[in-house]
C-alpha cells in the first residue's frame, strides 16, 4: 500500500514498520545464525547485505553509508555494488554519488507471492470481509520471530500508514504474531522471544517477557488475539491463526481498525467471529506449502 492510499480510518500516523525493518539484522533469516556448511557462499551473503542496507529509512546511500549500513569494507562494497548495478538492481542516482534500489528487485516479490497458494486461498476471503465491514485486513505469515504482510486489502478510509507489502514486524508486538505463537509449542515460544529484540515501537508496546508469554496465553484459551497501539498508534488490531494441514500455525488473518472509532469491546463483539471464520475457513482448504 502506497503512503497515499487508503488503510484503516482515524488520526493519520506515520506507522514504524520501515522504521522496525531497518533495524532488523542484515541476514535474511534466523537461519544466518547456525553453522554454515562448506557449500555456503559466502560472497552471495554479503551481496544480500547490499541490498538489506537499503531496509531502512534512508531511499537513497552512498558507498559509505552502505557499507556501514551492510557491515562491510569500502572495498567489498564497491565491487558488489557495481555488480549489482550491472545486473540492474541498483541504480546511479544521476548527479549524486547515491545508489537506489531499481523496480527489478521486486520480481522476487512477484514470483513468490504467484507461487503462494495460501495467498491465493486467503485473497477472497479477505476482500469479502474488507468491502462488508469497509476497514483494512491483512495475510500476514510468520517468518522466524517476525511476521510479514504477504496480502493486504484496504480498508474504506484514508491515513497514511507505510505497511506495504512485505513489511515485517517483531511478531511477539503484533495481534498477528501473538495469535500465531498461541499456537506452537512453548519451547518455540520461548525460543522466538529470545531472538526478538524488546525495543518498543510505541509508548504503548509491551515489551515485558513476562507479560508477553500472559499474551500468548490468553490468545491459546481464546483462540485469537487483540492488540491495542502495540505497533502503530491509534490501532486495534484482531487475529486469529491459520493451521496448516500438519496442525502447524503459518499464518495469520487481521482486521486493523482505529482506536478513534473502535473500542476493544466492540471490536470483540464484532469482528472476532470474522477472523475466526475466514482463519477457520482458509485452513480447512487445500494448499501447497513448502516446509520452512
Amino acid at each position: 500500500m502506497a503512503r497515499s492510499s487508503r488503510a484503516s480510518g482515524g488520526r493519520p500516523v506515520k506507522a514504524k514498520a520501515v522504521k522496525a525493518s531497518g533495524k532488523t539484522s542484515v541476514k535474511a533469516t534466523d537461519k544466518a545464525d547456525e553453522p554454515r556448511s562448506s557449500l555456503f557462499v559466502g560472497s552471495t551473503e554479503k551481496a544480500f547485505q547490499v541490498l538489506h542496507a537499503f531496509d531502512g529509512p534512508q531511499r537513497y546511500m552512498t558507498l559509505a553509508d552502505i557499507a556501514r549500513a551492510a557491515d562491510l569494507d569500502r572495498s567489498a562494497t564497491q565491487r558488489l555494488v557495481y555488480t549489482l548495478e550491472t545486473l540492474g538492481y541498483l541504480k546511479r542516482i544521476e548527479g549524486t554519488r547515491n545508489y537506489g534500489l531499481t523496480s527489478k528487485v521486486l520480481q522476487f516479490s512477484h514470483s513468490y507471492l504467484k507461487a503462494n497458494e495460501l495467498v491465493d486461498k486467503a485473497s477472497p476471503y479477505l476482500l469479502d470481509m474488507s468491502r462488508n465491514l469497509g476497514e483494512t485486513c491483512n495475510l500476514h505469515e510468520l517468518d522466524g520471530h517476525e511476521v510479514v504482510f504477504v496480502a493486504r486489502f484496504p480498508g474504506q478510509h484514508l491515513i497514511h500508514i507505510d505497511f506495504v507489502i512485505g513489511s515485517r514486524l517483531p511478531a511477539y508486538f503484533t495481534a498477528s504474531g501473538i495469535a500465531i505463537l498461541a499456537a506452537l509449542p512453548e519451547a518455540e515460544q520461548q525460543d522466538l522471544l529470545k531472538r526478538t529484540r524488546l525495543e518498543p515501537l510505541t509508548p504503548y508496546t509491551i515489551t515485558d517477557p513476562v507479560k508477553l508469554a500472559e499474551q500468548v496465553h490468553l490468545a491459546a484459551k481464546r483462540g485469537y488475539s487483540i492488540q491495542i497501539n502495540q505497533s502503530v498508534m491509534g490501532d486495534i488490531s484482531v487475529a486469529a491463526p491459520i493451521i496448516d494441514e500438519h496442525g502447524r500455525p503459518i499464518a495469520a488473518v487481521n482486521i486493523s481498525v482505529p482506536t478513534t472509532r473502535w473500542t476493544t469491546e466492540r471490536v470483540e463483539a464484532e469482528l472476532v467471529q470474522h477472523v475466526h471464520v475466514a482463519a477457520t475457513s482458509i485452513s480447512k482448504s487445500k494448499f501447497k506449502r513448502y516446509a520452512a
